[in-house]
């Protein structure tokens, strides 16, 4: 069978796994890697034996699908010339950093025929495979998202950057828009918000709290989830489900669960390979990223608005403590 040729675009951090993965596949070919840096474009091309380039338009012809790994912002501006190319796409979460930009790829590729998948890698997530085997009425969830400070990804909010992923699960699961967020945030080491959490009401009584920060002084990826008579806790870092049940008779019972554990982005890479071959929906396309992306919008509006009633209380009371004359 013939390999489908696929191009990364953005030798950095993200760009690098992806070409690793896609070197390995047996169902591809890694044809080219795109980098505006001439340095580093020719670097990757020289550990991964493949034609570099410094312009994405240099691919048109040359390449079957590609992965877009360049800054969220630029997303659209690289995305939509591809797909007007006739290239499919795998684009790196989120779908881009606003919603017009998002709506521009979503339409360009429905306009020429291509496939756009985003690249929400919990999606793919063994432990989360399981976890939908199990979820069948989710009322409460509670996740946290940790990480330590990197200078990566500093173009968007942890919002953005982090807490995105866990707002495309619980979407996945609530099949429901929300219809009430609270949120707060602040930024601690950019100009963006780094530590976030959010409160989201969906319709039914459903309930989730997010907490998200990239400035915490460990690595925490966990979900937990209630249903009627079931406490369900999800590790993506460990790829581990847990089960526990009350039984009838008022008693506590641990359900194994089995997680066939794997790399998520090899899982990601496969489903993209396999909707560019038969021509299907992605596992994550357009319409369900924008999705996130609106609720994740949503949620730093709300924030900006929170952080302008906090800035007045505090003026308020330093106005209050200046002494008086």
């Amino acid at each position: 069978m013939k390999k489908i040729r696929v191009a990364v675009v953005g030798a950095g951090q993200f760009g690098k796994h992806h070409m690793r993965v896609i070197r390995e596949s047996e169902r591809a070919e890694l044809a080219a890697v795109v980098d505006q840096d001439p340095a580093r474009a020719a670097e990757a091309a020289s550990a991964y034996g493949c034609p570099c380039f410094t312009d994405f338009r240099q691919l048109a012809g040359l390449v079957d699908a590609a992965v877009v790994a360049v800054p969220t912002v630029k997303h659209a501006e690289v995305g939509c010339p591809l797909l007007e190319a006739g290239i499919d796409l795998l684009v790196e979460k989120p779908i881009a950093a606003d919603l017009d930009s998002a709506r521009r790829l979503v339409d360009t590729a429905e306009a020429h025929g291509r496939i756009l998948q985003v690249g929400h890698l919990e999606r793919f997530n063994p432990a989360v495979a399981a976890l939908r085997e199990i979820v069948d009425a989710p009322l409460f969830f509670e996740i946290h998202r940790l990480s330590i400070f990197t200078p990566r990804s500093l173009d968007v909010d942890v919002v953005l950057d982090l807490m995105i992923h866990d707002l495309d699960i619980v979407l996945s699961l609530v099949k429901a828009e929300p219809e009430e967020i609270r949120a707060a945030g602040i930024s601690i080491l950019s100009s963006k918000v780094d530590i976030a959490n959010v409160r989201v009401a969906f319709p039914r009584g459903v309930v989730a709290n997010f907490t998200a920060s990239r400035v915490s002084t460990e690595r925490v990826r966990k979900l937990r989830l209630f249903q009627p008579h079931q406490y369900i806790s999800v590790d993506y870092g460990k790829q581990e489900t847990t089960v526990l049940s009350v039984t009838p008779q008022r008693s506590i019972a641990f359900q194994p669960v089995v997680v066939n554990k794997a790399e998520p982005l090899r899982l990601e890479i496969e489903a993209f390979l396999d909707a560019v071959c038969n021509r299907s929906r992605p596992v994550v396309d357009g319409e369900d990223a924008t999705r996130a992306l609106r609720v994740a919008i949503a949620i730093l509006d709300k924030i900006e608005e929170h952080s302008r009633v906090v800035a007045q209380s505090v003026a308020s009371l330093r106005k209050l403590e200046r002494p008086q004359r």
